[in-house]
């Protein structure tokens, strides 16, 4: 799945203030806790989600850019970061955890309280986003599109790429043993299908796998 958002200017830029300022509290509970479940969604889904970041990346923007599991961002397109604490609030569908689980709690601390936005260079040396792209908006789509490629049918075993995905998002969240146990188990699956057969008969054939995603 690649995310990215329309136009060339903004990935996303959040949720909209003046909607927020104008809604009573007991809304804006549900509206983070629907953004929660949704964002969950991205995370847990046996699919890779890829965020292409073809604009200014920030607040709600950020927050949906870190439920993807890869981020690339196009050069030079816009600004980045979680400058909620401006209006005297928290990133709250999500910023506060998967940063502090990305980046470590002192960088996350510092950069959500900070409250400043900065370009995709720094993120990119921060480790919040894995890759960087030139050129204009059409040729950024262009290579995004080609890079996820290469995690589908034939090039990849899509089910593999999934649940490796599954095993990562699904581990770190509890302790090492039953982290050992979900890989058991998703491994076990993969073991059942026929890219497993196909990636184990061709590495003793010694050609290419050819890669069905079942």
């Amino acid at each position: 799945m690649v995310i990215r958002g329309e136009g060339d200017r903004f990935f996303s830029a959040g949720a909209n203030i003046k909607m927020l300022q104008t809604s009573d509290p007991y809304f804006k509970y549900f509206f983070c806790l629907h953004a929660n479940e949704t964002l969950s969604r991205l995370e847990q889904t046996p699919k890779l989600v890829i965020g292409a970041l073809n604009g200014h990346t920030v607040g709600g923007g950020l927050e949906i850019a870190l439920a993807c599991d890869i981020r690339i961002a196009r050069k030079d397109a816009g600004k980045i970061g979680l400058p909620e604490v401006n209006l005297g609030v928290l990133p709250g569908t999500g910023g506060t955890q998967r940063l502090g689980r990305l980046l470590g709690k002192s960088k996350a601390i510092e950069l959500m309280a900070e409250g400043r936005t900065f370009g995709f260079d720094e993120a990119l040396a921060l480790g919040l986003v894995n890759k960087m792209f030139e050129g204009d908006d059409a040729s950024f789509h262009a290579q995004v599109m080609e890079y996820a490629r290469q995690f589908t049918p034939p090039h990849k075993a899509s089910r593999a790429v999934g649940r490796i995905k599954r095993s990562v998002c699904s581990g770190v969240e509890v302790p090492f043993s039953e982290g050992l146990a979900i890989e058991r188990e998703l491994q076990q699956l993969l073991f059942q299908g026929d890219d497993a057969r196909e990636g184990l008969a061709a590495y003793v054939e010694r050609r290419a796998p050819e890669f069905s995603g079942r």
